[in-house]
């Protein structure tokens, strides 16, 4: 099914709203204790409970609109329902807090299967939105996959050493955008790789 076109702000809203849902409950309800079931939990885990459905009904929309969802949204819907669950069934946090190294994880260890190969998983994930000659997207890919070990390592000091209050402003904020101003500069470094649109929509004869 081909993607349909949103608002970009509506798609904004949809694919961040829920983490910023779970910041502002977090932050209202992070002094309360809560009894359901005759277990007493912390506002924390209150709010990543409460996350997951405003997660889930986020992407219900997103693929309503769109009629499409890509495979990182699932997967990290999976690992958010996952560890939600561990989290409440254990009453422990940290197993949400650790969700966000094993994402950043997985996402290294699945591009680094793709270098290994001798391919980038993550050029026929993005080629259309970013053409770009293959030598640039292994050099990108590479580099990815140092920066999300590196995200997943920053994760694991964070919410070990630190307050949970400081572990949810980082998460929320700065690890994503430390990755989103990590890859606008990539996009600048690799310039030279870049394809301009008109040669990107030539066949091989007429590149030729």
């Amino acid at each position: 099914m081909a993607e349909k076109q949103i608002n970009g702000v509506m798609k904004q809203v949809l694919e961040l709203g829920p983490t910023v849902a779970f910041f502002l409950l977090y932050l209202r309800i992070r002094d309360d204790k809560y009894t359901l079931a005759g277990t007493e939990y912390s506002g924390f885990i209150i709010a990543a409970l409460v996350f997951i459905p405003i997660l889930l009904l986020s992407m219900a929309i997103l693929w309503k609109l769109t009629g499409k969802l890509s495979r990182m949204q699932v997967f990290t819907a999976f690992m958010v329902i996952f560890f939600g669950g561990l989290t409440a069934y254990f009453n422990d946090e940290r197993f949400f807090k650790m969700k966000t190294s094993i994402v950043y994880g997985c996402m290294a260890a699945l591009l680094g299967i793709g270098l290994l190969r001798g391919q980038s998983w993550l050029q026929y994930v993005m080629a259309e939105v970013l053409p770009m000659q293959p030598e640039g997207w292994m050099i990108l890919t590479r580099r990815l996959v140092v920066m999300f070990l590196a995200l997943a390592a920053a994760n694991e000091f964070i919410w070990r050493t630190m307050s949970t209050d400081t572990w949810v402003k980082l998460e929320t904020f700065a690890m994503p955008a430390a990755l989103v101003a990590f890859l606008w500069w990539q996009i600048f470094a690799l310039q030279k790789f870049l394809i301009e649109p008109e040669e990107a929509d030539k066949t091989p004869d007429q590149k030729g």
